[in-house]
């Protein structure tokens, strides 16, 4: 019978407990990292504490387990757990147990990879496999596996009373080859805008798996094209990436290494692998595009070098030339055929001034820094993808080792503008009112709009590193945001000040009192606040208009009332209501609950308010690059509301979020409008409500006939329609009166009541 060392370091956590419960250890989950119970490293408490003490044990230690196809592993395919499954029931025809006459280490190495493993655990209690089934149903009744269930179950209950408060801090993301305390990743923003949630994945991505792997996270800007870039940017950037807590280990600048550039530039022309070229840029498009040579690839390695050092002297000769990579000018990559990496630009650079008149581009200077920098696995956006082969070739032309790439999609979402250049067209309209705008998609827009940090990152570390370009619509991040929110946010009420209806209260003894009552009645530890009972209230109109006469009704935190007395104009809004109050009343008998402020007085100041809610900033899904952005802007992205508050919002602070009970959860933006109420931004839900488009939406493009399409997506067979059936008339009852032949022949009466439409 073959045997196996127990790898204590990998062993997942149903193994570890397993083993750690035949060995007597104390050991139990940790309800504060991952998902319990998921077979990933880290789940145990003190797991390396746990593995130390078996080690004294069993480490090392040969356990007899039978002969397997391939290895079972918590990441096993479908098509390999089966086979698996399939010789473990085979082993067990004549046996009770894997090893001995009793439940063991080899038996707990089994049982618990196979929980660990979600088409092993579902694939288990299928027929077909007898002895398996048997051997596992019986193993679950034995001491060791319940007791880790019973640890595994209540873990989860614990983790799932707090799961809405619950930080994430796991995602299903393995990079390959990295080695713990030695990886290093970077973020590279180019210092030309201010950073918006396009950019985030990359960057939160970046962060945690530095921490992951105990590596390093290097902020590296970068900085090749001073017609774009402005250091005021990069303080930005900082500042946005402080906003949302990503600490960096290092900043560099691309900049900081032109002259090593050069350097590897000329190592590259000096091998034959470079050549300069005078070719105008639309013809090197069209040449690259139909697989032609350019007419100055094959001159040689003096007059390259002889053109380059003109290129970077900025003269008037060196202006008209630009390096491009000798790779190949017909290869299946469109990327490899002969790139442009290094151009002169007219500009003063930021950082350097007027040193260099030239620069690399992104595909030259990407692979040379992260060489230099050490970096161990470089973080792409997949629409790079087609430039990996590129950037590999580079590295290997100059002689530097391999850099692992590993590709996730980036974020994208529908109704939402992430070019730069065009967000700096709205900012320079007026369109907003700044980078900082709640209807931004900057990361300071979307703070100032109510995305807190741990939202931020529990929705992208929950995407993980997908490979889906999807336009993703907005109710999975808000919905996510809620759960942050929701537990924290402070309750208080506000009443539409437009229409509010005066109440008068009949049957309130001792006049104006005042009472204290919780914040958030499931979080005490929020705080109190102070509630002013009185025979004067303010409600919402249409509240008001709701009521019947004499119905019993719940107002909120004070009791059940009869609705005594009703006025009205006539044009059917309330003017004013009697309530008696019936606080002896059962409010699980009343369909209307209702918020409610006692009206202004010198005691009990209401804090004038206006409510914001925000509408997309454009009115297509997704806009595409030949879309006139005027075209789509949305007219009116405001929809302001004044209203009375509770005195208690006067003390809020800037980016304070909070829930008008009945109306949704809202931020405090710190400042006033003209009239001097303090404002408040709605933040969506989730909600369908409240991620809904409210303007019109902007009509598509009507699409340009062509060749219908055949299978494998090939132009399909071109086919004359038959002419369709003239209409020659319609009746008052519906009947249409149609030609035989089109627009000929007989007339053929047709009752339907469907509209005209055009033909397909």
């Amino acid at each position: 019978m073959p045997s196996v060392v127990i790898p204590l370091v990998q062993t997942p956590p149903f193994v570890l407990i397993a083993l750690a419960l035949i060995q007597g250890i104390p050991v139990g989950w940790d309800t504060e990292s991952g998902e319990t119970g998921q077979a990933t490293y880290g789940e145990i408490k003190g797991a390396e504490e746990v593995r130390k003490e078996l080690e004294k044990g069993i480490d090392g230690k040969e356990i007899p387990l039978p002969p397997l196809p391939t290895l079972l592993a918590a990441n096993s395919t479908f098509q390999e757990v089966s086979g698996v499954l399939d010789a473990l029931d085979d082993y067990l025809a004549y046996r009770t147990y894997f090893a001995g006459s009793k439940f063991g280490f080899g038996d707990a190495i089994i049982w618990g990879t196979i929980r660990g493993n979600t088409s092993a655990i579902g694939s288990i209690k299928k027929p077909g496999r007898p002895h398996l089934a048997r051997w596992f149903n019986h193993v679950e009744t034995l001491s060791v596996p319940q007791n880790a269930l019973k640890a595994f179950q209540q873990a989860r209950s614990e983790m799932d009373k707090g799961k809405k408060t619950k930080r994430l801090e796991t995602v299903d993301v393995v990079l390959p080859n990295a080695v713990k305390g030695k990886v290093v990743v970077r973020f590279a923003p180019e210092p030309s805008g201010f950073l918006h949630i396009g950019h985030l994945k990359a960057a939160i991505l970046n962060r945690f798996l530095a921490d992951q792997y105990q590596g390093k996270f290097i902020l590296r800007f970068d900085d090749t094209n001073p017609l774009k870039e402005e250091g005021e940017f990069e303080d930005a950037i900082k500042q946005d990436l402080e906003m949302i807590e990503i600490g960096f280990d290092k900043v560099v600048h691309t900049s900081d290494h032109f002259d090593k550039i050069q350097q590897f530039t000329e190592q590259l022309i000096r091998q034959g692998d470079a050549f300069m070229d005078d070719t105008d840029g639309e013809t090197v498009k069209e040449q690259r595009r139909a697989e032609i040579p350019s007419k100055n690839r094959d001159a040689s390695i003096e007059e390259n070098l002889a053109r380059f050092k003109e290129m970077l002297s900025g003269s008037e000769e060196g202006k008209k030339w630009s390096l491009r990579a000798k790779i190949d000018y017909k290869h299946k990559n469109g990327s490899m055929r002969d790139p442009v990496v290094y151009r002169y630009v007219e500009g003063s650079h930021h950082i350097t001034g007027t040193q260099y008149k030239a620069y690399p581009m992104y595909d030259l200077a990407c692979p040379i820094i992260d060489h230099l920098d050490g970096v161990t696995h470089a973080l792409r956006a997949n629409e790079y993808y087609a430039r990996h082969e590129q950037y590999q070739w580079f590295l290997e032309k100059l002689g530097f080792p391999k850099i692992e790439i590993f590709d996730f999609s980036r974020v994208d979402f529908v109704y939402t503008v992430l070019s730069k250049r065009k967000l700096k067209y709205l900012v320079e309209k007026g369109v907003v009112g700044g980078w900082d705008d709640p209807r931004f998609p900057t990361v300071r827009g979307i703070r100032s709009r109510g995305m807190t940090v741990q939202g931020l990152k529990n929705y992208i570390l929950g995407q993980g590193a997908s490979q889906a370009q999807l336009s993703l619509e907005w109710d999975g991040i808000w919905t996510v945001n809620k759960k942050v929110i929701d537990p924290i946010a402070p309750r208080y009420w506000a009443i539409a000040e437009d229409k509010a209806v005066p109440v008068s209260i009949k049957g309130l003894e001792g006049g104006e009192k005042v009472e204290e009552k919780p914040l958030h009645k499931k979080n005490p530890e929020i705080g109190n606040k102070k509630v002013v009972y009185s025979d004067k209230l303010l409600v919402e109109q249409e509240d008001a208009v709701s009521f019947g006469d004499n119905e019993e009704i719940t107002a909120m935190d004070w009791g059940n009332v009869f609705v005594s007395n009703k006025k009205t104009s006539t044009s059917g809004e309330v003017e004013s209501l009697e309530f008696t109050l019936h606080l002896e009343g059962d409010f699980k008998k009343t369909s209307k609950k209702i918020h409610w402020l006692s009206a202004p007085s010198s005691s009990n100041q209401l804090v004038p308010v206006t409510l914001i809610e925000y509408d997309y900033l454009i009115t297509k899904k997704k806009l595409e690059e030949n879309d006139n952005l005027e075209d789509v802007i949305n007219p009116k992205t405001e929809y302001r509301t004044k209203a009375l508050a509770s005195p208690e919002v006067a003390s809020l602070k800037k980016w304070d979020i909070i829930q008008f009970e009945r109306k949704g959860y809202y931020i405090c933006q710190g400042t006033k409008d003209a009239e001097g109420r303090l404002e408040f931004g709605f933040i969506p839900d989730g909600r369908l409500q409240t991620i809904s488009l409210k303007a019109t939406p902007a009509a598509e493009k009507p699409k340009v006939a062509g060749a219908s399409k055949g299978s494998w997506g090939k132009p399909g067979p071109t086919k004359t329609a038959a002419p369709a059936a003239a209409t020659t008339g319609e009746s008052k009852d519906d009947t249409k009166i149609l030609l035989s032949n089109g627009s000929s022949g007989f007339k053929i009466p047709v009752k339907t009541g469907m509209f005209e439409s055009d033909k397909i």
